[in-house]
């Protein structure tokens, strides 16, 4: 469990912040962007959460929250051994085939597209559709990471699933699609 007894240490004034390898970066490294990306969609997902209250869906949503602390100590433990041990959390690929398997479950249940959706319908989707936009902002993030160093392969199929999911989910919550808003093209010309 962890244990924080001081909320400010002061090491962060010079515009730096550790690693879990005890390494500092910049605090506008693109690893630290990564992670910083990675705690914006948390919070949204927290936000959708409050929107959702006590439903089915709930239970997943905080598990996902547990899910992104994982990844950002994964993001924030840099080098190239990705594999997960007692003092070291990676992302594993069954955190990636859960989201697979919840995206599934929920999307059986959902109409196919004839047509892209407006962010919207429902308050609770619409804060869903937040959550989305932050995941899909942490998958750039992370993706621009890997471009530069060397990033978990499981973290990244994390973060893309995550907004996959998001998306049906948003469906759902607008009663399984018969609330989504369609984009009309070209309506306003």
């Amino acid at each position: 469990m962890v244990r924080l007894n001081r909320i400010y240490t002061r090491t962060g004034d010079d515009g730096t912040t550790g690693l879990v390898d005890g390494s500092r970066l910049p605090k506008h490294a693109a690893r630290m962007e990564a992670i910083g990306a990675v705690d914006e969609a948390n919070c949204a997902i927290g936000l959708a959460l409050c929107a959702l209250g006590d439903t089915p869906h709930a239970g997943a949503l905080t598990r996902i929250q547990n899910d992104l602390f994982d990844l950002g100590a994964d993001l924030a433990t840099p080098g190239e051994d990705f594999t997960p041990g007692e003092m070291t959390l990676r992302i594993v690929l069954s955190q990636v085939e859960w989201l697979e398997r919840q995206i599934d479950a929920i999307n059986e249940h959902i109409a196919p597209l004839k047509s892209f959706i407006l962010p919207g319908g429902s308050e609770a989707a619409a804060r869903v559709h937040i959550a989305r936009a932050s995941a899909r902002s942490a998958e750039r993030r992370a993706a621009a990471l890997a471009a530069a160093e060397p990033a978990n392969p499981a973290a990244l199929a994390y973060i893309n699933r995550l907004s996959d999911y998001l998306f049906v989910l948003a469906r759902a919550v607008n009663a399984n699609g018969a609330d989504d808003v369609l984009w009309v093209p070209g309506q306003n010309r």
